[in-house]
């Protein structure tokens, strides 16, 4: 265990809810009533990490509320984080990808998303609101180096210079001036951010202020640097052998993947290298997980602050033959740990309702007495955080997409290089920058197969259905087939994939309230 550890255009504007009413506040209570939020979001983090996280699991599951079926709409981080951070599926607003054209940072700031987020809402409310770590993927391409978005009082996040995805060598952005961290241990950017999201939460108690602490680290994404001392440990451990790891055969599988290879043992002795290491940086967060806790306990504000635990999305290392990466609709890419603890959350508890990363959000502004704007998509889950039956109504299906990235002459050899945003899987791991951690061998283009093509398709608490762009389909019955081996699109009776097929074309176009009428009809 660790050291001492016990732990775009107007019209685009106006499609997205710019200039939507800003949220309101409920009957204003007193600012000692009002609860604090911790939100702790991983980056690539797969659900079954979690087996690896003695800290959250005892700290945060046992103590408080899991939600089995929690998903991401887009399994790339820049979508995700943008829709966690408003509320909105990522066709409203506006980022898709990563970067170029449609999406990353200079997306979300063209287009004004950031003018109402969780971050303004609950500032705009009394809170006291700080941001600790990996911000909008490109920031701060497009703004100054020192550019701090609305409606965060403290803002500390990794601008221009340095790479901080192998947590040593990086510039922060604290509030408007620029500290660099070297390559000593205390400048480990997983510990670094905590340490300043506990202090900001000390110093909120001490000023009898609610707070929103926002601490999205980068753990465990490439390259998956060990925290200091580390590098050793989880010795010979492998990558999950899921049913569908290396998958036999994949003939009923789309074009897109059917042609790819078995993984063979080089290739699989990669993949299980690169799992080490992600279990191995997981160790750091799951180290400050028990810290905070810790701070919020000896503060004296542990019964009144909510702690959520989450990622921005999954990743997959083998299954269906894909080595390393997400950007699919499978279960192991979309499908995320979301834990919440908190005043009145139910201990030990699993929920198994729908639910998604367009919720969290609103959940945010209800658990704080706001009223999140008109614009959302999501719902809030705090009617799955009493004790009592569930609501007899809830979601029966939940929205996937996928884009591939657009972009300018140039920008494929400028992103290419950019530490602000490496090449995300399923693209080649770097290996020729240097890193802290324990070299991974590359997993060159050959043995690495493309992203999916662009698709919409909708989970529901039995099916996955996916409709590509390409014209191909998938349908997988869950209940009978978890580990998504059986492609039965092409034999699934035609009413089945006719509804499935009207609920995707209505949810690929939702907004706000439409989106929660078109989620409620049981396929």
């Amino acid at each position: 265990m660790r050291r001492g550890v016990a732990l775009v255009c107007a019209a685009a504007l106006v499609a997205i809810g710019v200039g939507a009413p800003a949220a309101s506040a409920s009957a204003a209570p007193n600012d000692r009533t009002r609860p604090n939020i911790l939100f702790v979001l991983a980056d690539d983090m797969a659900k079954s990490d979690l087996s690896v996280m003695p800290h959250v699991r005892a700290l945060l599951a046992d103590q408080g509320t899991s939600f089995s079926e929690a998903f991401v709409s887009v399994s790339l981080c820049c979508p995700s984080r943008t829709t966690i951070l408003r509320g909105q599926y990522s066709h409203n607003t506006g980022v898709e990808t990563n970067g170029g054209e449609n999406g990353g940072f200079e997306t979300a700031h063209r287009n004004g998303v950031e003018r109402s987020t969780i971050g303004t809402w609950l500032h705009e409310a009394g809170y006291r609101t700080g941001l600790f770590g990996k911000y909008l993927n490109g920031y701060p391409d497009g703004a100054s180096e020192t550019f701090v978005p609305p409606g965060w009082d403290e803002f500390d996040s990794p601008t221009k210079g340095g790479n901080p995805y192998r947590q040593y060598d990086y510039n922060l952005n604290e509030n408007g001036r620029i500290v660099h961290f070297g390559d000593a241990p205390a400048d480990y950017g997983t510990d670094v951010y905590s340490h300043l999201a506990s202090d900001f939460m000390t110093r909120a108690g001490r000023d009898h202020k609610p707070f929103f602490a926002f601490l999205p680290v980068y753990a465990p994404h490439n390259p998956a640097t060990p925290p200091p001392g580390e590098g050793n440990i989880f010795p010979g451990a492998q990558a999950p052998r899921v049913p569908s790891y290396n998958e036999a055969s994949i003939s009923d599988k789309p074009s897109w993947l059917r042609d790819t290879p078995l993984m063979t043992p080089a290739i699989k002795a990669r993949v299980d290298a690169l799992y080490r290491h992600r279990i191995q940086s997981l160790q750091a967060v799951d180290a400050q997980v028990a810290d905070l806790t810790a701070t919020l306990q000896r503060n004296g504000q542990l019964d009144d602050t909510y702690i959520v635990f989450a990622s921005d999305n999954g990743y997959h290392l083998g299954e269906h033959r894909l080595p390393a990466g997400k950007q699919t609709a499978y279960d192991e890419d979309v499908h995320v740990p979301f834990i919440v603890r908190g005043p009145g959350v139910p201990k030990g508890r699993t929920q198994n309702e729908l639910v998604g990363n367009v919720d969290w959000a609103p959940t945010f502004a209800d658990l704080a007495g706001v009223k999140p704007p008109e614009f959302v998509d999501g719902r809030s889950l705090v009617p799955l955080l009493r004790d009592g039956p569930a609501p007899e109504h809830w979601r029966d299906a939940f929205l996937l997409e996928h884009w591939r990235e657009i972009l300018k002459p140039g920008q494929a050899e400028a992103r290419r290089g950019s530490p602000l945003e490496p090449p995300d899987p399923d693209q080649a791991i770097d290996e020729t920058a240097p890193s802290r951690g324990p070299k991974v061998p590359g997993m060159h283009s050959a043995a690495v197969h493309d992203p999916a093509p662009e698709f919409h398709a909708v989970r529901t608490p039995r099916y996955l259905y996916v409709e590509y762009v390409t014209g191909a389909k998938e349908l997988y019955d869950l209940q009978r087939d978890p580990y998504e081996l059986h492609n039965i699109a092409t034999t699934a009776r035609p009413s089945l994939l006719d509804a499935l097929h009207r609920r995707v074309d209505a949810l690929k176009i939702c907004r706000a309230e439409t989106c929660r009428q078109a989620e409620a009809v049981p396929a």
